[in-house]
């Protein structure tokens, strides 16, 4: 018998749901791995530093969209202190673990690959305990108020059920790749089984366990930015299935419903996102032929267009050119009026000229997200 939060099976409007995100999935797919655009590569790195800003910033640990992606292209931030970056450097570290892992057709979420992400989002803070579980009793407290607002399960009792739930992750026949996910996040968050990093740890596995059942680029399957958004409504549906402490005969079905709505409308998010960076991309690469300029040099135009700082350092990534011709490429967008500087040196970056901001403005899709559990709203 399970000692775990259970969830045996969808119902039917959920797995109407599931369906749906399928569908949208299938859409998605075009973009990231049957027909690739040259911008997919910038669109991957936008929508991992903001499941990254998205996860961390419920833990209290905020860093900018700029310096988010400064993290995934692992250069140094512009305004972040040394804490708050070290603790985003270490789950950057973690999801990188994972995305290279999970390439092995034996991947395995195991205790070591458990431990080792714990390790990785936790090692600059050895008070957590990184790699290990934690040594005794641990409790949530509301921050404001100093209320105790959960208890993890008992200490003697967390290795044996830690077993457990790696069984069911690797071995129990589930119906649905989303039920496991949600299921493997939900009793790691009510475990507790590390002094510090526990919400982390379980956001960067449900993201694994997705990677795992062969979920094609789980970089865009991941529903942290979503969590990231919705914050309050993360800690709520939480609150409600755990009821304060480790209680795994109470309804997760809240839960579920949540994890569903949130890869429902992350689905939905990234596929406006890449419509509308189809759009500008054919029109700013037009604007550069218009110039003169090869065509690389429109993906520093639609990242600048998105309303994010443009750095010698994320062109080039983007670009895949050398510092120094990134250097040039940058200049003769600022000579152009298509750029414009700001900052001296190391700092400086580059922001859309307003013709690039007319043409984002211009080219914006209505953008609406439907509540999948809404009636009428998923056929």
């Amino acid at each position: 018998m399970t000692m775990l939060f259970t969830y045996p099976t969808l119902d039917d409007k959920e797995k109407r749901v599931e369906e749906a995100t399928a569908r949208l999935r299938v859409d998605l797919r075009r973009y990231v791995a049957t027909e690739p655009r040259r911008w997919t590569g910038l669109l991957a790195r936008m929508t991992r530093a903001r499941a990254l800003a998205g996860s961390n910033s419920i833990e209290g640990i905020n860093v900018s969209d700029d310096d988010a992606i400064a993290a995934i292209d692992r250069e140094d931030p512009a305004n972040t202190d040394r804490d708050t970056w070290q603790a985003v450097v270490g789950y950057r570290e973690a999801m990188d673990y994972i995305l290279q892992r999970r390439q092995s057709p034996s991947f395995m979420i195991t205790e070591d690959v458990l431990l080792a992400v714990h390790f990785m989002i936790c090692q600059s803070d050895l008070q957590a305990n990184p790699g290990q579980y934690r040594p005794g009793w641990v409790g949530v407290r509301n921050s404001r108020t100093g209320e105790l607002v959960h208890e993890g399960v008992d200490r003697d009792q967390l290795e044996s059920l830690i077993h457990e739930l790696l069984d069911y992750v690797n071995n129990e026949q589930v119906d649905s790749v989303f039920l496991r996910a949600a299921m493997t996040h939900l009793n790691l968050a009510m475990l507790h089984p590390f002094t510090d990093g526990n919400g982390r740890t379980a956001r960067c596995i449900h993201t694994a366990v997705l990677a795992s059942d062969g979920i094609i680029a789980p970089t865009f399957s991941s529903i942290e930015e979503y969590i990231g958004h919705n914050q309050q409504k993360y800690y709520d549906v939480l609150a409600e299935v755990g009821g304060g402490a480790w209680q795994p005969a109470r309804d997760a079905k809240p839960w579920i419903r949540f994890c569903l709505t949130g890869h429902y409308v992350q689905a939905q998010t990234l596929l406006h996102r890449m419509r509308e960076l189809e759009r500008l991309y054919v029109e700013l690469s037009d604007l550069v032929t218009a110039n003169g300029l090869p065509d690389r040099m429109a993906l520093a135009l639609i990242q600048a267009a998105f309303g994010t700082r443009v750095r010698n350092s994320s062109y080039r990534v983007s670009a895949d050119v050398s510092k120094n011709l990134a250097s040039r490429d940058l200049k003769v967008l600022v000579d152009t009026g298509l750029l414009v500087p700001e900052g001296e040196r190391r700092g400086r970056f580059y922001s859309a000229a307003p013709i690039v901001a007319e043409i984002r403005q211009r080219l914006r899709l209505p953008k609406k997200v439907d509540d999948p559990f809404a009636g009428g709203s998923i056929s």
